[in-house]
């Protein structure tokens, strides 16, 4: 068991010219705290793992991982392997300061908060390709899931270990992992920072990502509302499914006792797509309800998260 207060995981992808000026901000800035910083370099191609092997001291560990996963793997593979009882993720690329640190776990200490996450209040990136896409996307974020901060996509954020280590990053959901926090219950707040233009290297980010957001957008959407009751997504839209086929089929025997039936043929095809689809999507639904509990019971797995246990004293005569 580490006695480490603080673990600092930092994902690295072709960042050879940044690493050893990261390194020196980061001793610089937790010099006065316990901590221990993880490197995860995420299937560099340049020299980021030679320059971090040369200058890591005996608080890094690197952890070098076998092919580019992207930075949510990264940032899962780092939270797995930290011992401290706080996690600080950043970035790599020196945009921000590890002198923001020590603030932001003074404040989580203080006042008691399980996530304390950064706002990039002055920040200096592209105004049209990185700014804009970027207050977008937050405002969507925020009104989709009712998790409201400024800023989703600063990296430099705080966690108590037991909420990183529960969070389930896969695929890209960095970009939500205050959405991830929300579902634990976490408390949240968050805290201007400061943020640097980069220097060297380039951003791995752009337009590009939109499509990518979107759609673990509607993934993050899904787990907040429904995982835990997939029932209530299925079962409505089943319901609907079946009750248009039901009434398209008394409307179709309506007509016929009055007339003739123009276009029978697509009537028909109309009502056995809305009844086989509703009844599939009701299978869905039990399928969905059967995992869901396999999940939980197969892994005992609770429910609930307990924030903390309080227990009464009894009085002596």
């Amino acid at each position: 068991m580490s006695d480490s207060l603080v673990s600092v995981v930092v994902p690295l992808y072709n960042e050879a010219d940044n690493v050893r000026p990261l390194l020196e901000r980061i001793r610089e800035a937790l010099s006065t705290l316990r901590y221990e910083l993880i490197l995860v370099d995420d299937g560099s191609r340049d020299a980021t793992v030679t320059i971090a092997r040369q200058f890591a001291d005996n608080r890094t560990k690197l952890i070098v991982l076998a092919r580019n996963y992207g930075q949510t793997t990264a940032l899962a593979a780092g939270v797995e392997a930290a011992t401290g009882e706080y996690i600080v993720t950043l970035d790599g690329d020196l945009q921000n300061d590890p002198a923001d640190i020590p603030v932001m776990l003074k404040l989580a200490q203080t006042e008691n908060w399980d996530v304390v996450a950064g706002n990039r209040a002055n920040r200096q990136d592209g105004f049209l390709l990185r700014k804009i896409p970027s207050r977008i996307a937050n405002a969507l974020i925020r009104r989709m899931t009712g998790v409201y901060l400024k800023d989703y996509g600063c990296t430099l954020k705080i966690f108590r270990r037991e909420v990183a280590q529960k969070l389930g990053l896969y695929g890209e959901l960095h970009r939500f992992i205050p959405v991830l926090a929300a579902m634990q219950g976490s408390r949240m707040t968050q805290i201007d920072v400061r943020h640097h233009p980069r220097i060297h290297g380039v951003s791995k980010y752009g337009l590009g990502r939109i499509g990518p957001v979107l759609n673990d957008l509607l993934v993050v959407l899904f787990l907040q509302r429904y995982f835990r009751r997939p029932m209530r997504l299925f079962g409505p839209v089943a319901a609907i499914s079946l009750l248009l086929g039901v009434g398209v089929s008394l409307f179709l025997l309506v007509q016929k006792l009055f007339g003739e039936i123009s276009n029978l043929t697509s009537w028909l095809i109309l009502i056995a797509v809305l009844l086989l689809g509703g009844l599939n999507l009701l299978a869905f639904g039990f399928i969905a309800e059967i995992q869901m509990r396999t999940y939980f019971e197969a892994g005992h797995k609770p429910t609930y998260r307990i924030r903390e246990v309080i227990q009464g004293q009894v009085c002596a005569d």
